[in-house]
């Protein structure tokens, strides 16, 4: 098992990478803070007096502009493999009164930023729903279904992929080693390096085999995928603590 295409395109437009705004036929690009609201619709939070703000003042006819957030993934470690790009588009519109209102709460669940209080003074509150969505990896680009991707949901392990990566290496090196290759099917010394985590998400690990930098890269899935970082604690406890036995 491992994340579709849609999932990734969920994951890397969350909001815990940095984002790119194009705006139609306006200078760019923006950089941009947002997140996306559990629908997957995107949410910015635009400062009143930026550039960005006046790239989406729709024209004296329009109601919304057209955007597209622009996102790069950025690995979690040396050596780690990336996930890609992500393009999602549609017509942004600025949210007004309730609607803001319930946005800001939205955006507070994903990144609680105290620039949220200063909602309709400093700040101002865009949405737009998705209508095209593409994934970019390895020099190919695969279109999502808007519905499809709507109904996906991002990894909840992301936010904290870099911890956790940085927690096995650090401070239950040896376990893990032991744990890879039994699972791998490795003896000690075969394969040159001590493989390594590389990657972590809801439906397994990724491994890298070999010296660092190396391509050779194994995939270790769960026997379902995982809800939070208590349910992965509990299933990655026979890795690092050695006297739980094997599974």
């Amino acid at each position: 098992m491992r994340p579709s295409p849609a999932e990734i395109v969920r994951t890397l437009v969350a909001g815990r990478l940095p984002g790119l705004a194009h705006v139609a036929h306006r200078p760019g690009p923006h950089h941009v803070r947002h997140v996306t609201d559990p629908d997957g619709r995107v949410l910015l939070l635009v400062p009143v007096v930026s550039d960005l703000a006046a790239a989406l003042r729709p024209a004296a006819h329009e109601e919304d502009v057209a955007i597209v957030l622009d996102v790069l993934d950025l690995p979690p470690a040396a050596g780690a493999p990336t996930l890609g790009r992500a393009w999602v588009s549609g017509w942004a519109a600025e949210l007004r009164d309730d609607d803001a209102r319930r946005a800001a709460l939205d955006f507070a669940a994903v990144e609680p930023t105290g620039d949220l209080l200063d909602l309709g003074t400093r700040f101002r509150l865009f949405r737009f729903e998705v209508a095209e969505a593409r994934w970019e990896r390895a020099g190919t680009v695969r279109r999502i279904d808007p519905e499809v991707y709507a109904e996906a949901e991002p990894d909840p392990l992301h936010p904290l992929e870099a911890e956790l990566l940085a927690d096995l290496a650090d401070h239950h090196g040896p376990e893990v080693t032991r744990y890879l290759r039994r699972q791998l099917g490795l003896t000690d010394g075969e394969g040159g390096d001590p493989p390594r985590v590389v990657r972590i998400d809801r439906y397994g690990l990724v491994v890298a085999l070999g010296r660092p930098g190396a391509r050779r890269r194994a995939r270790l899935s769960f026997p379902a995928p995982v809800a939070d970082h208590a349910e992965l604690a509990r299933l990655l406890h026979p890795m690092i603590c050695p006297h739980a036995g094997t599974r």
